[in-house]
């Protein structure tokens, strides 16, 4: 899969193509449903399947301070992408700049010029443009003149409801790990590197491998069980925190694994931190003796759920 930076990064050999838009944040079942039919477009058409994205999303831009939690960072949506077929993905700056293009000048300009677009795929409620003004209308009747299609993305629903990336949020927000795993066709992850830390958990006998999230909020907290993958050929078992640690008047967003009979050194390992259950809520202890006390719990209850559920049993469910 090509990643370009950037639309100045564009070149006259990348136009020609079948395009979706969007955030794709989780590549949930739905966006995996969108990528499916944009393939099939872009092998009738015999051109590549590019997703456009944005980075900061666009309310993140506007409104920061109410834009959700992320499913994924961007490095994570890009390996997600790359294992759903994708052959492009241009990665687009939402700056102020951008964001003043007008719905008219983002068709010509971007779609019609620099990409030279086929066939366009959006959702019904696609928006875009300063103010918001394009809509799916406004698409329709200038494709045929700017060259290409224009065709709604399938809504894929499960329960009777569309799955979404607000529904994925949702469910891990309540500590529903097996709906968000149903959700994503997946259970849901957390990758990062592992990095130095306090070494708190060493100080009380439960060493951890912390992995600092970078961003603004989390859309899961408390404590948890997890498997750990990229360091043995099969994933490792453990407890993980996500939280800042409020016994220690914590400020940074950690996520915090404590692996089960493991002792090695992973410092620099790229991992990534399967959710299982959750456990539950993080919360300030009297006193650090109380916390190494319940992180014992904790510890216990994990290696229950381990020993009832056999990795086939954990894989077939998604828990």
């Amino acid at each position: 899969m090509e990643l370009i930076r950037g639309l100045h990064n564009l070149r006259p050999e990348h136009r020609g193509c079948a395009v979706t838009i969007g955030n794709f944040d989780g590549v949930h079942l739905g966006h995996q449903a969108v990528l499916r039919r944009l393939k099939e477009g872009a092998r009738a058409l015999r051109v590549p399947a590019v997703v456009m994205l944005f980075e900061p999303q666009p309310l993140e831009h506007f409104r920061p301070e109410a834009a959700p939690a992320r499913l994924m960072r961007l490095r994570e949506k890009l390996t997600a992408l790359r294992e759903q077929g994708v052959d492009r993905v241009l990665c687009v700056r939402f700056d102020a700049r951008f964001a003043g293009l007008s719905a008219e000048a983002f068709m010509e300009r971007v779609l019609r010029d620099r990409l030279g677009a086929r066939l366009v795929l959006v959702g019904e409620d696609f928006r875009f443009g300063a103010g918001r003004r394009g809509d799916i209308e406004l698409l329709r009747a200038a494709g045929p003149a700017l060259g290409f299609a224009v065709e709604t993305a399938p809504t894929f629903a499960l329960d009777g409801e569309r799955v979404s990336s607000t529904r994925v949020r949702a469910a891990l927000a309540a500590g529903e790990l097996e709906t968000a795993a149903r959700l994503l066709g997946r259970p849901y992850r957390i990758c990062g590197r592992v990095a130095h830390g306090d070494k708190l958990g060493r100080t009380l006998g439960v060493p951890t491998a912390n992995i600092r999230l970078f961003r603004r909020r989390a859309p899961l907290h408390g404590i948890f069980v997890v498997e750990l993958e990229g360091m043995e050929p099969r994933a490792l078992p453990g407890v993980a925190s996500v939280g800042t640690r409020p016994t220690v008047d914590g400020t940074t967003l950690l996520l915090e694994v404590h692996l089960l009979d493991f002792d090695r050194d992973i410092y620099g390992a790229q991992v990534a931190v399967e959710f299982r259950r959750r456990l539950r809520d993080e919360r300030r202890f009297e006193s650090l003796e109380a916390l190494r006390a319940q992180m014992r719990r904790d510890i216990e209850q994990a290696r229950d759920y381990f020993n009832r559920t056999p990795r086939t049993a954990r894989a077939a469910s998604g828990t």
